[in-house]
């Protein structure tokens, strides 16, 4: 095999993979979309990821692809990577997130895709450059800024889901103090099947993204795309766009019901009302973020917003041991991505190595 259909049998794997990846960040993080809604028995589970899907879908018609750029191009300097390394770097990455996804859907613990990929893909990077150059200036690798805007929204997009959460929480107690409980109830069982799809169009929209990302840097590093001259990550192809976006909302269709149990029913109570207001707190949270190109973790997001609605009734009403566990997983993401990557990038060279192409 030539070296010209080798890498376009390696950038053809890695959008399988990506493609593969992306859904399972669909069916991984279905319960973030439909958790609540679910719970609170407006719609049933079949109808419910069929919405959200949809939703996650048309996202394209709605956001650019300013997160996907982030991913792509101001995560790591694929630069530092030699030429015949970049294209395992990232089959390596999209490996090590995979893996780690199904892990954590098998264990039921709703934690970030977002942070999975980013973190996988830092892991690969780093671990061949330790490979080929030693461990002196590997922290080049990483782009700081970023990474900065990454890591703080890792703590800003739970807090603000929660703040706005809690707010819209005590805005309805104010309002609708004097109408009857099941008015109330009538009135948000409508509005949910609206919150619930602004929040699988925020969650198409920023996690879709991540996906196209790494496919546009695999097209560049195969010779397909070229890097602007500012070393910026180039237009985002139309079938790229699609392509991810058709995956992710598939994925969705298929559901996560381990993670739905713990979203809708574990941290906090939910009743329509209450549901509304965790799902539009996390839409407008991650409508933001997406127009701001920040990739922020949809699972954070809701899952702070769901504490603050518990929090508005009372701070009891929220079941605070697995809130603290999901916290635990959230913290771990990124180090077990980027160590499981890693593995999955000596694995991927020793294959090479057996098959006799490098």
């Amino acid at each position: 095999m030539d070296g010209q259909t080798a890498a376009f049998s390696l950038v053809a794997l890695i959008i399988l993979v990506a493609l593969i990846f992306d859904y399972v960040n669909g069916f991984h993080d279905a319960a973030n979309s439909i958790a609540t809604v679910v719970a609170t028995r407006v719609l049933s589970p079949g109808v419910a990821v069929a919405w959200a899907a949809f939703f996650n879908f048309v996202a394209f018609l709605v956001f650019g692809t300013a997160v996907a750029k982030t991913i792509g191009g101001d995560m790591v300097d694929i630069a530092k990577i030699p030429g015949s390394d970049q294209l395992f770097v990232l089959l390596a990455a999209v490996l090590g997130a995979t893996i780690w996804n199904l892990i954590t859907w098998w264990l039921g613990l709703p934690t970030s895709s977002s942070h999975a990929l980013v973190g996988a893909y830092a892991g690969s990077a780093m671990c061949s450059y330790i490979w080929h150059f030693g461990f002196t200036g590997v922290e080049t690798v990483l782009k700081a800024a970023g990474w900065i805007k990454t890591l703080t929204f890792i703590v800003l997009s739970p807090l603000i889901g929660m703040t706005l959460g809690f707010i819209l929480m005590v805005a309805v107690y104010w309002i609708f103090h004097r109408v009857s409980v099941n008015k109330v109830d009538k009135v948000f069982r409508v509005g949910q099947l609206f919150s619930a799809g602004a929040y699988s169009l925020g969650h198409g929209g920023n996690d879709a993204q991540k996906t196209m990302g790494v496919i546009t840097i695999a097209l560049v590093a195969g010779g397909y795309l070229q890097m602007l001259p500012n070393g910026k990550l180039p237009e985002v192809p139309l079938w790229v766009v699609l392509a991810a976006h058709a995956a992710i909302g598939l994925g969705t269709l298929s559901g996560g019901w381990r993670i739905v149990k713990t979203m809708g029913t574990k941290i906090v109570k939910l009743q329509p009302v209450g549901g509304f207001c965790a799902e539009t707190a996390g839409a407008i949270t991650l409508f933001g973020a997406t127009a701001a190109g920040i990739p922020v973790s949809t699972t954070h997001t809701i899952t702070g917003s769901i504490v603050g609605v518990g929090s508005a009734k009372r701070a009891s009403a929220v079941k605070w041991g697995v809130a603290g566990r999901i916290v635990w997983a959230w913290v771990l993401t990124i180090p077990m991505a980027a160590i499981i990557a890693a593995l999955s990038y000596g694995f991927v060279l020793l294959i090479e190595k057996i098959t006799g192409r490098i």
